[in-house]
């Protein structure tokens, strides 16, 4: 009887052990928007999402005792999928406002930016603020801060929202509209790729609708303390330097 405790023993001690790297690694669905270039995208060769915030999501996974299954959700898609269960985390250029707070908790900071105007190769124009471009027609976004913010200034003759950037420009190019307004970063990213000759970034601009971004959980998450250490650890052992360095960014 005590051989066959004992054996009992050892073999309950063999499932609990088994089971605790299991539940130190649980599965994290991460929802990322597939036309963030280069904060997220999909890797046309791996066929997998790529991108700063999830190399990001990756350096603190071990942090957080996490592991992230990262998911293609449309931009606008992401806030509705995570508080409805569909996904438990966001890794996305999704700024951090006050309304989006209202509904999600963020994380502390990851990076930060203003918006681009993009505009045909042949408008020679050194507009400088949104205001410059009274009167025109623009294309911006679904889901994006600078929807709400453009519509209401009432400035431009129509502002057209677009599923991403990638369409957006693609219409400048066409010649379908005045200008395009984006996430800077992401935009000069798609006009570096070569794919619209007529498109052009405006230099001159001076965003002034910035903001900065970081990881988004539902609201009461605990894990949120960990993933915020995990953030200050990566920023100041530069890894996050390194990440973004990787990207051509600064």
């Amino acid at each position: 009887m005590r051989l066959k405790k004992i054996f009992g023993l050892a073999a309950m001690a063999v499932i609990m052990g088994g089971a605790m790297p299991a539940l130190a690694q649980e599965v994290v669905k991460v929802g990322s928007s597939p036309t963030g270039l280069p904060f997220t995208f999909v890797n046309t060769e791996t066929k997998a999402m790529d991108g700063v915030l999830v190399d990001v999501v990756k350096a603190i996974e071990s942090d957080i005792g996490i592991k992230p299954e990262f998911e293609a959700v449309q931009f606008s898609a992401l806030v509705p999928s995570l508080t409805s269960n569909k996904i438990d985390m966001i890794a996305s250029a999704m700024f951090i406002t006050e309304e989006r707070a209202k509904v999600v908790d963020f994380s502390d900071p990851v990076y930060g930016y203003g918006e681009g105007v993009f505009v045909p190769v042949s408008d020679d124009t050194a507009y400088k603020t949104y205001a410059d471009l009274k009167g025109k027609t623009i294309g911006v976004q679904v889901g994006t801060t600078f929807v709400d913010l453009f519509k209401k200034s009432g400035l431009f003759s129509d502002v057209k929202v677009y599923k991403g950037i990638p369409d957006i420009i693609a219409d400048v190019n066409a010649g379908r509209i005045d200008a395009g307004f984006g996430d800077g970063p992401m935009a000069a990213y798609y006009l570096s790729q070569g794919r619209f000759p007529k498109v052009k970034m405006v230099e001159s601009y001076e965003a002034s609708a910035g903001g900065e971004f970081g990881l988004a959980l539902r609201k009461g998450d605990e894990r949120m303390p960990k993933i915020n250490a995990a953030i200050a650890r990566i920023k100041s052992d530069g890894t996050l330097q390194k990440i973004l360095a990787k990207y051509g960014l600064k």
